[in-house]
């Protein structure tokens, strides 16, 4: 099992539009099978102010990829993260193997 974490820094003002996009992009994975949830957290206290985190878990990372392969080809999730570019300075991906 795998934690895939998508660690987005926002502009200020912009963290709530990001938290909406991936609310949005969470209720489309799991409508069509690609995850079971997709847990969603903002910061308190972080290395950064206006920071957005999406986790989800999944089982094998090919099937992850072949699922982000065609999400970003599909018209729902496209219209979903549209302009999401304009809400943040910068992100990344973290892959954590779960070891319990």
């Amino acid at each position: 099992m795998y934690l895939i974490r998508d660690v987005m820094h926002c502009k200020p003002g912009q963290v709530r539009p990001m938290v909406d996009k991936f609310k949005e992009l969470g209720k489309l994975m799991k409508k069509m099978g690609y995850v079971e949830s997709m847990r969603i957290s903002t910061d308190l206290s972080a290395e950064r102010y206006w920071t957005v985190v999406s986790e989800t878990e999944v089982d094998n990372l090919e099937k992850y990829g072949e699922m982000a392969r065609q999400t970003m080809t599909d018209p729902k999730f496209q219209k979903i993260m549209k302009d999401y570019h304009n809400l943040i300075d910068d992100g990344r991906r973290e892959i954590f193997k779960i070891e319990a």
